[in-house]
């Protein structure tokens, strides 16, 4: 049954309902009546299709809403994550560089019998250290020095490169390096930073016979073989001990070439052989051959052999350090100089106080004209105190007694400050 007909059933009910009291309407009123209500229906269906039709609207509306929110927020989520990648890529980059240094300030008040007293302030060294790792097997160092504050002509400062060098692990118990680098030999040659050892001024024998600091360009095999045991073998530029020219003795510490067009004619081999088996404890031996120690420059001069041994000892708050290195120099030059046996050796107890003082006492004698007859043997104690208020800082005070060959003396105080980072 159709609406219209509907409606049509319900208006004769209507009507016969009420006969009864009122005259039956008219055919045409009856018309008109089913007339009005289809159009009052027409309107109210026009309307329920507005309403679908803004319904429909709506959804749309919101849909396209839910769809720009659901991007907006995946596009946020995008960027955090490229944000994040970023922020790990820069921060494994400069993970991956690295830079440090250390320095330090000398005063020395110091009176020679013969009137060349030493009363000076002198920043004795400033150092950068730059380094990358390419990666975990593979880095790059380098040590980069100013001595005595200003360089150039005229001027007693060096600016100086003491490293600069590749290193590469073959596995995890051997790696080779190339470049320039220090020699290893010695205590204080490869770790010289100033609050890792005691007193203002390196120690002499180091100094004078090794000649610490000492650096070579070459290549060098280092590794770990078991029970505490390292070595270290290597082949590098040599030493250039000629005495002519500008230089007038064969003394080792002159024959330091820094690797500035340095001759190579002769090069310098190497061997370390190291025992740390036991914690605080630090046993070594060196020996280094070079064929000819002036390159070939001087036929009165050849080989010449390097013996150097030490041992460290830190057992808590007591500590001793012992060193010798003797220098045998082969033919008639450095022999008509006594030049040819050049040795030194020194001993050092320390006592630690607590974390931030120290005492040491240090006896050194060394010559460097040894083979001749004459008294040119130098003798030194070392008495001082070191400050740390920081484990990277350093203030020391220290009173030295030297005698000279035929009696001279050099007798007074130093301080120091000394950092590293």
């Amino acid at each position: 049954m159709n609406f219209k007909k509907t409606v049509l059933a319900l208006s004769v009910m209507a009507a016969a309902t009420t006969s009864a009291n009122a005259a039956a309407p008219s055919n045409e009123e009856i018309w008109q009546k089913l007339l009005e209500m289809q159009q009052q229906m027409a309107q109210v269906q026009e309307k329920n299709q507005q309403l679908q039709a803004e319904n429909e609207s709506l959804k749309t509306k919101v849909e396209a809403t839910e769809k720009v929110a659901l991007e907006a927020t995946e596009a946020a989520e995008a960027v955090a994550i490229a944000t994040e990648e970023a922020v790990k890529t820069a921060s494994s980059a400069m993970d991956k560089n690295s830079i440090g240094g250390y320095g330090e300030l000398h005063y020395n008040n110091l009176e020679d019998e013969n009137g060349n007293d030493t009363k000076e302030i002198d920043f004795h060294r400033f150092v950068l250290y730059f380094g990358h790792e390419f990666r975990d097997d593979l880095r790059f160092f380098s040590e980069l020095e100013l001595e005595h504050s200003i360089a150039g002509d005229g001027k007693s400062g060096e600016i100086e490169l003491e490293q600069a060098y590749i290193e590469y692990d073959m596995n995890e118990q051997h790696s080779v390096k190339g470049g320039l680098f220090l020699s290893p030999v010695g205590i204080i040659n490869e770790t010289h930073e100033p609050n890792t050892f005691y007193g203002t001024e390196r120690n002499n024998v180091e100094k004078n016979i090794i000649p610490a600091t000492w650096w070579a360009a070459g290549a060098m095999f280092s590794g770990e073989i078991g029970n505490g045991f390292s070595y270290d073998a290597a082949v590098t530029s040599g030493l250039d001990v000629t005495a002519g020219g500008t230089k007038t003795t064969y003394k080792i510490r002159d024959g330091r070439q820094k690797v500035s067009k340095a001759l190579a004619e002769d090069l310098a081999y190497t061997g370390r052989l190291k025992w740390t088996g036991i914690p605080g404890v630090e046993l070594g031996l060196t020996a280094q051959y070079q064929e000819d120690i002036t390159q070939s420059q001087d036929a009165t001069a050849g080989s010449a052999t390097l013996l150097e041994t030490h041992a460290v000892l830190q057992r808590g708050a007591f500590g001793l350090r012992a060193l010798y290195a003797t220098w045998d120099l082969e033919g008639s030059g450095p022999a008509a100089q006594g030049y040819d046996e050049q040795t030194g050796w020194y001993v050092e107890p320390s006592f630690r106080i607590n974390e931030n003082f120290g005492v040491f006492a240090r006896y050194n004698e060394w010559d460097n004209q040894a083979g001749d007859a004459l008294d040119s043997e130098y003798d030194q104690i070392d008495l001082g105190v070191n400050w740390w208020p920081h484990q990277d800082v350093v203030v020391k005070l220290d009173y030295q007694m030297q005698d000279k060959p035929a009696g001279g003396e050099l007798d007074g105080f130093n301080v120091g400050l000394g950092y590293q980072f």
